[in-house]
């Protein structure tokens, strides 16, 4: 079986390294262009690029993959199935079916819930309970194609997008291997979505990742561990702009913080904290990041004179 494998950050590597493991034939690899990283803001390849090179596969790097020249290109390729895990652009449908037996995608959600392109910040977020990896194949609908397997996984209460993003990179690779397998004999079925039951995951932004007091202390907490690490939630502190993380609700905490209203401290000592009221309840922040700094301990930036009680987030 000939795989042409289109992905991007890290991760698609678990799956890419499986493909390789299964000793089928990598025909190509697809990501995105170079793009300017770290701190000088100079050009580099993506992980998925720096990883096939080392390999010696065949890299594609087109900056619009919907142009004819390039859609000629995959045709070319005459690859068997096309494996499409965090590529990070949509694909024409001529690109979906130029591969023998079309295009799967590795999607980091239990579809048809948290269709789009956040759904592991979104399930966090939201307060998901349970999450898990979808292998579909993929039509001209934003993920909306038939779901070929599909495996659950817990949300734990101290999960992080990107502690939960490494999980799920490991579950969609084990789960992507095993349908290959069966693609090759065929003994995958496919079942149609209940496009009825559909949620969507959009792309998250500043906006997005802004804190609102008013909500209870759990949804405060889902939100800050959702936009963790990457863009970060936020709140405006004496008037500057500020990143929380690692939250832990405060069992317990009632009447004396709703009476605090919502956003302001009611703890700001070096020994127990800092905690904020919520809508219902407090949240204690393991971690801050005031604008312009590194993420810091909580307890560190409260030496420093950070907050004091009665202060108010916004």
């Amino acid at each position: 079986m000939r795989v042409l494998f289109w992905g991007t950050p890290e991760f698609a590597l678990p799956s890419l390294r499986a493909v390789a493991r299964s000793g089928r034939e990598i025909a190509a690899v697809v990501t995105r262009p170079d793009r300017p990283r770290g701190r000088g803001r100079k050009p580099a390849p993506s992980p998925v690029r720096s990883f096939a090179e080392a390999r010696g596969y065949r890299v594609l790097t087109p900056e619009r993959p919907r142009d004819e020249a390039f859609v000629e290109a995959v045709r070319g390729i005459a690859a068997d199935v096309s494996v499409v895990v965090a590529y990070g652009h949509i694909l024409s449908p001529a690109l979906l079916d130029a591969p023998a037996l079309g295009s799967l995608n590795v999607h980091a959600s239990l579809l048809p819930e948290l269709r789009g392109a956040a759904p592991i910040n979104w399930a966090i977020a939201r307060g998901h309970e349970v999450t898990g990896v979808t292998v579909m194949r993929m039509t001209a609908g934003m993920d909306a194609g038939p779901v070929l397997a599909r495996e659950a996984v817990p949300i734990g209460d101290a999960d992080t997008a990107a502690i939960l993003s490494a999980r799920l990179s490991e579950l969609g690779a084990k789960v992507l291997a095993a349908t290959l397998a069966g693609l090759e004999v065929g003994e995958v079925a496919e079942a149609e979505q209940d496009h009825a039951a559909a949620t969507f995951a959009p792309k998250v932004n500043r906006a997005a990742a802004r804190i609102d007091w008013t909500r209870d202390a759990r949804s405060v907490a889902c939100l800050i561990r959702g936009m963790d690490d990457v863009p970060g939630a936020w709140s405006v502190l004496n008037g500057r702009p500020m990143k929380l993380f690692v939250p832990e609700v405060l069992a317990g905490a009632g009447g004396a913080n709703r009476a605090a209203g919502p956003g302001r401290v009611v703890s700001a000592d070096s020994r127990e904290g800092l905690a904020v009221a919520a809508g219902g309840g407090a949240v204690r922040i393991g971690e801050v990041q005031p604008a312009g700094k590194r993420r810091m301990a909580s307890e560190a930036w409260l030496r420093g004179r950070g907050a004091r009680g009665g202060d108010r987030f916004a």
